[in-house]
Order: C-alpha cells, then structure tokens, then sequence
C-alpha cells in the first residue's frame, strides 16, 4: 500500500485493486485476503471458506468507529449512525430505528438535524456503499480517491490489512480432486460456492487424474460460464440471467498428488 503511493507521487499513477494472496509454508497454506475477491478449498466434496469480503456491511461496526472516533472524515456530510432508510426532513423528532458501533440489533431514537445527514454506510448486498461511493472497505491503493464533487477523502476508511486464514495440510490425506480455488468477485457475483463445487468436480472427474492440464481447464470454465454468451440483451448465463460484468480471474490449485490418488 505504501509503495503504490510512492509511485501515485512520483509516476502519477492513481487507482487502487483488491489483494488475495495464498502461500504454502512447511505443510500449511496460509490465505491472505484484503477486498471482495475470495478463496474457498473443496475437499471430498466438503466446500471450506478461507476468507470472507470486507465490503461496508461486514464491515460496518470497524467504519462507525472509526468515525465516532474523527467525525471530522465525514465532511459534515455524512452520519455515522445507520438507519434503515434515508431519513426525511418531515421526520424530524420522530422516533426511527438505527443502529450503532456498538449495536448488532437495532434500537430507537429521536430523529435530530445530524440524523438528516447522508449515512456513512448505505445500501445492502452488493448495492452497500461506503459514504454513497465504494463497496469494498479493504484493499491496496485508493489513496487519490474522494467523495463525488467533494473534498472528502474516502482512504482513511479504506484497510490495506488483510484477514488471514491457514489450513494444514498434514491434518488430511488429500487426491487429485481436493483442490483450492481463488477468484476475484466477477466469479462469486453470479456463482455461489456449491455451483462452483459441482463445475470442478463435474469437469475434474473428466480428465486422468495424472493430466497436470485438467485444474487449468477447470479454472477456463468456471471464467467461461460467469462471463455468460454475448446476446442481443447482453452477456447471459445458461439460466438466462446476466453474467458477471466485472473482472474474471480464477486459479485452481492441487491439494494432492497423483501419488495420493485412491
């Protein structure tokens, strides 16, 4: 993150990206993940998460605080103080429903003029944004990056720290097909971790178990079946629905070896 602000000085590069990262060390792979990309490792069929998004509902409580902490990051803009809607200016010393840093559930207050303010965190699912502009709370670079038509510097909410996750592999006797499967959001916006299970098992049990080209071929069709066919009504999956217009990438990494194959 430091670096990619030397060179935004110095070279005039702005723009930032997500980070998923796996490491294997003496037995154990080690997943690092800072964004909305994700990671999850298949198993006997078994689906195991190895990270999870940071996007401004999961991490909702972290950004109040924070801005509890120096409300002056939010411009006398913004509040805080979630609520389940926008608040109107007719509700003014009416009782609503919000929630805080400290709040799971939710409570009631009497709605005051900072309540008028737009909501730090807005939006659910992938609709959530982070003071009406960015969905992913964790992530590399962003530095340049402010509020539309404002003054109001987003980066200070922004996280370069990643969650990190380790899986043993001495604990398991693992074959060719336990794989673990790293991809950016395009692939998880259109395909759950079941449907992606059944594409690797299905195109997997294909290939020879020895045939090193088989979790290339699995990570070309898990891109190919997000992306969808071009149609007159745009990129389509095979039900129909729209494919994923973001960034697709994918990797398949072997848990075993052939030797382990039974």
């Amino acid at each position: 993150d430091d670096q990619i602000e030397l060179e935004r000085a110095s070279q005039h590069l702005p723009g930032g990206c997500c980070a998923l990262a796996a490491i294997y060390l003496m037995g154990k792979f080690y997943v690092a993940n800072a964004g909305d990309s994700r990671a999850i490792i298949i198993r006997n069929g078994e689906i195991i998460p190895m990270s999870r998004e940071f996007t401004p509902e999961t991490e909702r409580q972290r950004l109040q605080f924070l801005a509890l902490l120096r409300p002056e990051l939010l411009g006398k803009e913004f509040t805080h103080l979630e609520f389940p809607r926008r608040i109107q200016p007719k509700e003014l010393g009416k009782k609503m429903l919000y929630r805080d840093q400290n709040m799971n559930g939710w409570a009631y207050k009497k709605i005051e003029e900072d309540d008028l303010k737009f909501p730090l965190i807005f939006g659910e699912g992938k609709k959530a944004r982070m003071m009406a502009t960015i969905g992913v709370t964790r992530g590399l670079g962003d530095h340049d990056l402010k509020v539309f038509s404002s003054n109001i510097h987003i980066k200070p909410f922004l996280s370069c720290f990643p969650e990190v996750r380790v899986y043993d592999l001495t604990q398991y006797e693992h074959c060719p097909d336990d794989v673990l499967v790293l991809g950016t959001d395009g692939l998880w916006d259109v395909t759950n971790d079941k449907e992606v299970a059944g594409v690797v098992m299905e195109v997997l049990t294909s290939y020879e178990p020895n045939d090193p080209c088989r979790y290339t071929m699995v990570a070309q069709e898990l891109v190919v079946r997000s992306r969808g066919v071009l149609k007159e009504r745009g990129w389509r999956l095979a039900n129909d629905k729209l494919g994923s217009g973001d960034d697709i990438s994918v990797f398949v990494i072997p848990l075993g070896g052939p030797g382990n194959y039974t």
